[in-house]
């Protein structure tokens, strides 16, 4: 990858968006979102009422070409899409369960993707129930191409402004992706995947009523949204496929963890929990860990010894190598 294009690319559509943005009075991800659309659209810029007026037009159709002109990777424009995106939400408050999946997270479920997934398959399909602007997703589904792999995506959100920019990234980077814009926990029309991951937003669910329908359901208080979204998503795994999740840090120190445990034991497999450095959060209550759960059926059976482990700095490659070597071990002694 060169990093030298990266930054080119996201100097010059940094720099695009802002003007759109002033041009057209619009917040930074209705910019990003219109910014990407024009570009999708034969980079002409979109003017309704004379506004941009002809010098913003003229500027940023120039920036469009500029960037048109630059040769990127998928992987290398999904970099430059996160960058703009991470500088956008600095300027502008987007709450917690809206922020970017840190690609070294990102990168860490491909492994285990990788680790899990049948040494003769070739061809993948990965649901994220709450996709958000889909950077977890890319970066699991670029990256598992890369690596020979053929993926197909599915993505689930709520929030229609996330979910363009999902939209937009999708269709810039070519990735084979289906998004849908609905609450995760109405039924969806998807096939059974071999996957379900997710950066699962984590708080209550307000709809008690639909949230009754599920093992997890919680009588004393509106129940956890991140629980009611990992037994949805299961459903929708193959019988002997795995959800890999990012979950709350104390999961399991819950007023709500009885109904959420009664879940797993006759649903599911617990098969590894994997503790994140703590450098990785700013505050104790937003530190996670991953969860790894394996559907029951087709073979599959509770690992004799479940893998509990505590993840090294990701920016310690050596330690981290222990890891994977580590978790490979496990693998190959209790679940091959």
């Amino acid at each position: 990858m060169s990093q030298q294009t990266v930054e080119q690319g996201f100097t010059i559509m940094n720099e695009a968006i802002d003007l759109l943005k002033k041009a057209i009075g619009v917040s930074f991800l209705d910019s990003y979102i219109e910014t990407g659309e024009n570009f999708l659209d034969g980079q002409t810029v979109r003017v309704l009422d004379g506004v941009p007026n002809k010098d913003h037009v003229q500027k940023l159709e120039c920036a469009y070409k500029k960037f048109q002109a630059l040769s990127f990777s998928k992987e290398e424009l999904r970099k430059v899409f996160q960058l703009v995106l991470l500088k956008g939400m600095k300027q502008e408050y987007v709450q917690p369960n809206h922020q970017l999946t840190p690609d070294a997270l990102g990168f860490l479920f491909v492994y285990l993707i990788e680790q899990l997934k049948k040494k003769t398959q070739t061809e993948l399909s990965i649901l994220d129930i709450a996709v958000g602007s889909g950077n977890l997703l890319l970066t699991v589904l670029l990256n598992l191409e890369l690596a020979g792999t053929t993926v197909k995506g599915i993505g689930v959100d709520i929030d229609d402004t996330l979910l363009s920019v999902a939209a937009v990234n999708t269709q810039w980077t070519k990735a084979s992706v289906q998004l849908f814009h609905q609450d995760g926990l109405q039924p969806l029309l998807v096939d059974p995947v071999d996957f379900a991951i997710s950066d699962l937003p984590v708080g209550f669910y307000p709809n008690q009523d639909k949230a009754a329908n599920f093992q997890v359901f919680s009588e004393l208080e509106n129940t956890y949204a991140h629980h009611l979204l990992m037994e949805q998503s299961m459903k929708y795994v193959k019988d002997g496929g795995y959800g890999i999740f990012l979950v709350p840090e104390n999961l399991f120190e819950t007023s709500q963890e009885e109904s959420l445990k009664k879940w797993l034991r006759s649903s599911v497999y617990v098969q590894a929990v994997l503790k994140l450095p703590n450098n990785l959060f700013k505050t104790k209550q937003s530190r996670k860990s991953i969860l790894v759960v394996q559907n029951q059926g087709s073979g599959s059976c509770q690992a004799k010894e479940v893998l509990l482990a505590e993840l090294p700095s990701l920016q310690d490659p050596k330690a981290l190598q222990a890891f994977f070597a580590k978790f490979s071990s496990w693998k190959k002694q209790y679940l091959d």
